[in-house]
């Protein structure tokens, strides 16, 4: 009668023996990896990266910030070190006018201040920025081993409802106006107050908003419809000659907050032949992190009603409440770059980062700008091919740029003149 071997010295021995085979196997999921690593690598370096949304504009006008060292303060997100370690060729300094400005008077004037902010900093460091205005700008600077620099207006409401005003923009360089922030202005609405009775709308854009973008056609200036109510998106698209972008916003079907887009406008835009630019605060990509279920935004609410006479108490119960904040991770943000390509299609979705715009709020992974190269390697990893990868890193932009472009020089040849329309001689919707 054969010896009966004990049940655990079976476990035991099988253990061993399969000992090899796992360790072969992570051995080659390590090596695979470190491979797509170097892959993605190399395609970032060899692609034409463009971030169309950053705001160190704010902290340079503000702070006096230089971009020529190293932040170490871990107050900012941007400099040209990071930049450059991002592989980043191109970025969009966002010309932020707050809305306070439009209540107080002195948008066009805050506006040129961050401008010179902008062209400051590439007469400091030529060996680093140039300024660019065209699409074909971007590539030959992108060539010459520089990072082009290029400004659009985030909200309307700097031109001072003058015509005249937006192209002085465009003279100085200004390539794309974001037609609203958080705020409606005289002429469009926000998706920022569209919900407050206290705010007088227009139901979109007035016939002056739509004699904007007329003239935004005829200059080249890129119609931004980040941050504008639904209205007012659907009027721009319908309005515009030319394609329109977003410049920094993301899939509401994946986080359901305003500033996001629908379905059917990624739909809208990629016919339109624009592109949209996703943003990468927690905020747009995780619903969680700004958006409480209704059951617990009732708890928060009776919270605050039974210690509204002791705010350091109300604080101390909603964090105990709400526990901590909600993770956002770096596949979050990139399922909005999937969904964007599956909706609208993958010639029509592009990186507009919001860096420095969204304080600490971002992806675990996508701290600072120069951690870039994490979208490359993640969108191969998940199995797209590498044209494709550079259609997001920056061809997509760069495509709808030159077609806006050749929208205005068709409609200049044409014989279209610039608008002397004035906002007071058009009856306000």
């Amino acid at each position: 009668m054969p010896k009966r071997i004990p049940a655990l010295a079976v476990v035991f021995a099988c253990g061993l023996l399969s000992l090899p085979a796992a360790f072969s196997q992570s051995q080659t999921r390590s090596t695979d990896d470190a491979k797509l690593r170097e892959r993605a690598m190399k395609l970032h370096r060899e692609a034409i990266v463009i971030d169309t949304h950053n705001d160190i504009t704010s902290a340079i006008t503000d702070q006096g910030f230089d971009m020529g060292a190293r932040d170490t303060s871990g107050r900012n997100q941007t400099d040209i070190p990071r930049m450059k370690e991002g592989g980043l060729d191109a970025d969009f300094f966002a010309i932020y006018v707050a809305a306070n400005y439009a209540r107080n008077g002195g948008s066009a004037r805050r506006a040129l201040d961050m401008i010179d902010g902008v062209y400051e900093q590439a007469r400091r460091h030529p060996e680093s920025l140039e300024m660019a205005f065209t699409a074909d700008d971007i590539r030959r600077i992108h060539k010459n081993g520089k990072i082009a620099a290029l400004m659009g207006i985030e909200g309307g409401h700097a031109i001072e409802d003058s015509l005249s005003a937006l192209r002085q923009f465009h003279r100085l360089g200004v390539r794309y106006m974001t037609l609203t922030h958080t705020n409606t202005n005289n002429w469009a609405d926000s998706s920022g107050d569209i919900n407050n009775p206290n705010v007088k709308h227009h139901n979109g854009l007035t016939d002056f908003g739509k004699e904007v973008v007329r003239e935004m056609n005829r200059l080249g200036m890129m119609v931004d419809i980040s941050h504008v109510a639904d209205k007012t998106f659907w009027d721009a698209i319908e309005t515009s000659q030319a394609p329109v972008i977003a410049s920094h916003s993301s899939a509401r079907a994946l986080t359901d907050v305003p500033r996001n887009m629908t379905d059917e406008m990624l739909a809208a835009v990629g016919k339109k032949g624009g592109v949209v630019m996703v943003n990468f605060g927690k905020g747009f990509v995780n619903t969680k992190a700004v958006k409480p279920s209704p059951e617990m935004q009732a708890k928060m609410d009776e919270i605050r009603s039974q210690y509204s006479g002791d705010m350091a108490t109300m604080r101390a119960k909603l964090r105990e409440l709400q526990g901590p904040p909600p993770r956002v991770t770096l596949d979050m943000l990139i399922d909005h770059f999937v969904h964007i390509a599956k909706v609208a299609g993958v010639d029509h979705v592009g990186i507009g980062s919001d860096f420095d715009g969204v304080g600490g709020q971002l992806p675990e992974g996508m701290e600072d700008i120069s951690k870039l190269p994490a979208i490359t390697y993640e969108l191969l990893k998940r199995g797209w091919s590498d044209a494709d990868v550079k259609k997001v890193l920056g061809e997509n932009f760069l495509r709808t740029m030159a077609e806006v472009e050749r929208v205005a020089k068709k409609l200049q040849a044409s014989g279209a003149k610039p608008s002397t329309v004035k906002i007071n001689a058009i009856a306000k919707n």
